[in-house]
């Protein structure tokens, strides 16, 4: 949904709204509706809400518009704000719980939004094409009820480091005491962002949780335990996790904690994962090194931190893009190509079908090597799947990142204490991330661009290529697991705790 010429604050209000209510009916027409027949030659779809027995139409279905509710005998449009009451509406019926969070955070995002396009109306976007990647995303999440709530705060707060806005900004530098700093793995990179005084370990820090943490922090700033040692002498450009930046110069990204909830969960560092990192890093990254192809990981090399503050103040250190890309090429966030952006090479293409077929060739085989032979589940959806493409745009290499979303199976953690999960919930997981989130989501937006075109029969071919007993069974199965955010904050579910739908299978039946 790339946004129209700026008409001023009325038209951003309008598109505000559609920005924020797309996401949201996707998730009520998956997780609660009940389609009815078609109505007729206009487009329009219509479902049925069966807790509060209200009729829903919308126009489109990769992203829903024009919402109207049947009321009083006629067809009445319903706007954000009336959206979400529709929805609290039915999900108290069908959970027969009450949740006044997730309301303020589905009217936060909207409102985000709002902002966001204000932003940008006085902003320049990057140069970079992989830069105006990771800052295109102004629906996100297209499942998610609130996909840019910012955690209510102040738009001041977040908005010199939202990367919608095209932020960019120089980083905090600390000097935490000696005594105090922890690590893990190959930190060196962040000695080399500055200077620490004697007595002192070098500690970047996120200017935006700073602010959140001042109160917690201010005894350590008092009795030396924390210095400032001013900023960066670069700057550094959120990505689309927005808490995690790249600094293009030092070819470098750090992920941070930040104290906000951003979808499903609190965007902490949290210990129990930061002590499993390097593990579930070192099988990522050897099951990639591994792949016979350019696949490449992005390796979370290790963390540091203040011992007094482990979680606030944890930053990770993660590989650059320099030394991983295939000569020539030029990386873009697989997301943004799923939204649409200025550059994006899945929208100028001549040659659809060939371009699927190259971007199946480099997702889909490492994913499923990485599963069958190193037992290794990435976390390969489409924020940490980076495409990248030749001059003429197309797809030559994929690379996967963030070790925090990546499960091991019981053969990957054998002689480790790393946690596991089963085969099968590894593999539920991988056909959630892999198929609905990544390859559904690029399929739907190519078939819009072209509506001749069929997407499936390609990933039918690409998937028969592999002897692995799930990507066979995967072919014929009836559905595919479908991830219920509207529920899972509705019921107030941890973040990780995935629950699953059916969904139909759109590779079945070919």
């Amino acid at each position: 949904m790339p946004p129209p010429a700026d008409d001023g604050a009325a038209s951003r209000a309008d598109l505000a709204d559609a920005y924020a209510a797309a996401p949201l009916l996707n998730c009520l027409l998956r997780e609660l509706a009940r389609p009815l027949p078609d109505a007729g030659p206009d487009e329009r779809r219509t479902y049925r809400l069966p807790g509060t027995d209200r009729l829903l139409r919308v126009r489109g279905a990769r992203r829903p518009t024009e919402p109207e509710v049947y009321a009083r005998g006629a067809w009445r449009r319903v706007g954000h704000a009336g959206l979400v009451e529709l929805a609290a509406g039915e999900l108290r019926r069908h959970t027969g719980l009450s949740n006044t969070e997730l309301p303020a955070e589905m009217l936060d995002s909207r409102d985000t939004v709002a902002a966001l396009l204000a932003a940008r109306a006085r902003a320049t976007p990057p140069e970079d094409v992989y830069l105006r990647s990771e800052q295109s995303l102004l629906t996100g999440h297209s499942h998610h009820p609130a996909p840019k709530a910012r955690g209510g705060g102040p738009t001041a707060g977040w908005l010199p480091y939202a990367p919608e806005a095209y932020a960019r900004f120089p980083l905090a530098l600390l000097g935490v005491r000696r005594d105090a700093a922890v690590e893990e793995g190959d930190t060196g990179a962040l000695d080399r962002l500055g200077t620490a005084p004697p007595g002192y370990r070098l500690l970047p820090a996120h200017p935006w949780q700073l602010d959140l943490a001042a109160r917690d922090l201010a005894p350590a700033f008092a009795d030396g335990r924390l210095i400032r040692l001013g900023t960066t002498a670069f700057e550094a450009w959120p990505t689309a996790a927005i808490r995690t930046v790249y600094a293009p110069g030092p070819d470098l990204f750090l992920k941070f904690s930040l104290d906000v909830r951003i979808t499903n969960d609190v965007r902490r560092l949290w210990r129990h994962d930061l002590l499993k990192l390097r593990g579930t890093d070192t099988a990522a990254r050897s099951a990639l090194a591994a792949f016979e192809g350019p696949a490449a990981w992005l390796s979370d090399r290790g963390h540091r931190t203040a011992g007094f503050a482990y979680e606030q103040l944890a930053v990770v250190v993660r590989d650059g893009l320099r030394g991983h890309l295939v000569p020539g090429a030029t990386p873009c966030l697989a997301a943004a190509s799923a939204e649409g952006f200025d550059g994006d090479p899945l929208a100028r293409t001549s040659r659809p079908a060939a371009w699927w077929e190259a971007y199946l060739a480099q997702v889909v085989p490492p994913a499923l090597t990485a599963f069958a032979e190193h037992g290794v589940v990435l976390e390969a959806h489409l924020q940490n799947t980076l495409i990248a493409v030749d001059p003429d745009g197309m797809p030559v290499q994929a690379l996967f990142r963030d070790a925090e979303g990546v499960k091991l199976l019981p053969d990957a953690t054998r002689g480790t204490s790393l946690p596991s999960v089963s085969r099968a919930a590894g593999w539920e997981r991988l056909v959630y991330c892999l198929v609905v989130n990544n390859l559904a989501e690029i399929a739907a937006a190519l078939a819009e661009r072209h509506p001749g075109l069929d997407p499936w029969p390609a990933v039918r071919r690409e998937l028969a290529r592999h002897d692995l007993p799930e990507a066979t069974a995967l072919l014929t199965a009836p559905t595919l697991p479908a991830k219920t955010n509207l529920l899972l904050r509705w019921t107030g579910a941890d973040g990780a705790d995935a629950r699953y739908l059916p969904l139909p299978n759109p590779l079945a039946g070919g």
